[in-house]
């Protein structure tokens, strides 16, 4: 599904060279559940970014369903993360003035062929996903935390992406909604077999996925399988 070959990225200033990931050569299977940990300023966020076509690497090679995507335009860029990729971020990153259903249905204005109707089709059926279609005229100030990131869960899933990428979904949030986020994540994967890459800082949240690769200053420090989880999964 995602490979990474080889993967350096240095951010260079006049001044200062900093080099955010080193040698990283790390493959994620499609249906994987696969965690990402390791202290702040570690590389992991740098990591999410070049996996989702937000930035691209200073040397390696990136590629999507076997196809090196390192030499595309921007523009093949911007299509394959609006048909393939979903994004979940730490902070929300909702648009304060519109309703959570018109939330949900932007990734959708950007994919041709997607009428007005079935956006809003598309974008009931996620929010009902995540429990949220009594809330579809609310606007994201009138919502918890944990509703917010239901929102966001949902405007993810509305291009029926193969990958989801989550930063820190649990971060803002306590620990009851901590362990609803992460249900919503972990029944994606298993029973829609949605793969999944998540950073966090939570070693609990982490141990329930079926994979854990740690970073240490921009380096690949282990890659795991986490048999515990995968037993009780059984």
């Amino acid at each position: 599904m995602i490979t990474l070959s080889n993967i350096e990225k240095v951010y260079q200033t006049k001044s200062i060279e900093t080099v955010a990931l080193q040698h990283v050569n790390l493959s994620v299977p499609k249906g994987e559940f696969l965690s990402i940990m390791g202290p702040s300023g570690c590389g992991k966020s740098t990591l999410l970014n070049i996996m989702g076509l937000l930035d691209v690497p200073s040397q390696g090679m990136v590629e999507i369903d076997g196809q090196p995507i390192t030499t595309y335009k921007d523009k093949e860029l911007a299509h394959i993360r609006n048909e393939k990729i979903g994004f979940v971020f730490q902070s929300y990153h909702l648009v304060h003035d519109l309703s959570v259903l018109d939330n949900v249905e932007l990734p959708l204005l950007y994919r041709s062929g997607v009428s007005a109707s079935e956006r809003t089709k598309l974008a009931k059926a996620a929010l009902e996903k995540v429990g949220l279609s009594a809330r579809t005229k609310h606007f994201p100030g009138q919502l918890s935390g944990g509703q917010r990131q239901r929102v966001a869960i949902a405007r993810a899933l509305i291009g029926q992406p193969q990958i989801i990428l989550a930063d820190e979904p649990t971060g803002n949030l306590d620990s009851v909604m901590g362990e609803e986020i992460m249900n919503i994540l972990l029944d994606l994967n298993r029973l829609d077999g949605t793969t999944i890459v998540m950073v966090t800082h939570d070693e609990n949240m982490a141990q329930k996925t079926e994979r854990l690769v740690r970073f240490f200053d921009g380096q690949q420090v282990s890659d795991a399988k986490v048999f515990a989880n995968n037993l009780q999964q059984v």
